[in-house]
């Protein structure tokens, strides 16, 4: 009996320590208006973030004029001026949420496409790559990333910078593949890739593969009807 009224007086002794313990804390938070100050920061960074997507929409928006402004049939003069404003709109704001939201890859990604439509390739390349650095990355999904890769590699097959600093085309649009197994885009510019190289039994199994998950694509079905009829 005696020993029980021992552990008794042991477990509530240590209770009432952890208890006054946690007193101490809490009041030592408070008395420094941690919590106020974290729930500031929070609302802070729900504001920015909120700030941030708004200029993203925004400038998507424009992107999206501008392109079919600049891609119009009948472009004149007049929509290509059009186009040059609306871009020039687009990019200001992808620079508006990149400043309250550097580390998300989205935007990087946005502000690449305006500065491609702009005839910037070099700057256009710098974005891509920053959006997929280690810490932007992160923000996109595998499926995301790989479309990422996907964007760089066309990006370098049109300005010519396949080679040098950083990844190949060829790592690309095998990382694109990788990552996102079931986009048939990129097998079928994997296969122009290996085609252009002379490579040609590659080349053929990335257009079936590419036809395999979209039938209907039309460049690839034309890639292989050529192959094949040139073998």
């Amino acid at each position: 009996m005696e020993k029980k009224n021992v552990k008794d007086l042991m477990f509530n002794d240590i209770a009432l320590q952890i208890i006054i313990v946690l007193v101490m804390a809490i009041s030592f938070l408070f008395m420094n208006d941690i919590p106020n100050k974290l729930f500031s920061k929070l609302r802070l960074r729900n504001r920015k973030d909120i700030q941030a997507k708004h200029h993203f929409v925004q400038g998507a928006q424009l992107f999206a004029k501008a392109r079919s402004s600049s891609s119009s049939s009948n472009s004149n003069s007049k929509s290509r001026s059009i186009a040059n404003s609306l871009s020039k709109q687009a990019l200001a704001e992808a620079e508006k949420a990149i400043a309250l939201d550097p580390n998300d890859a989205a935007v990087h990604l946005l502000k690449s496409l305006v500065l491609d439509l702009q005839g910037f390739r070099t700057s256009a390349l710098e974005s891509i790559d920053v959006a997929l650095s280690p810490i932007a990355a992160k923000s996109l999904s595998e499926s995301e990333r790989g479309d990422a890769h996907l964007m760089r590699a066309e990006l370098k097959m049109r300005s010519g910078k396949g080679k040098g600093k950083g990844t190949t085309v060829k790592e690309d649009l095998e990382e694109a593949v990788r990552l996102n197994p079931k986009n048939a885009r990129a097998f079928c510019v994997l296969g122009e890739w290996y085609e252009g190289k002379k490579m040609k039994d590659e080349a053929l199994k990335a257009y079936e593969e590419a036809i395999g998950l979209e039938p209907e694509l039309r460049v690839a079905q034309d890639a292989l009807n050529r192959m094949r009829s040139s073998s």
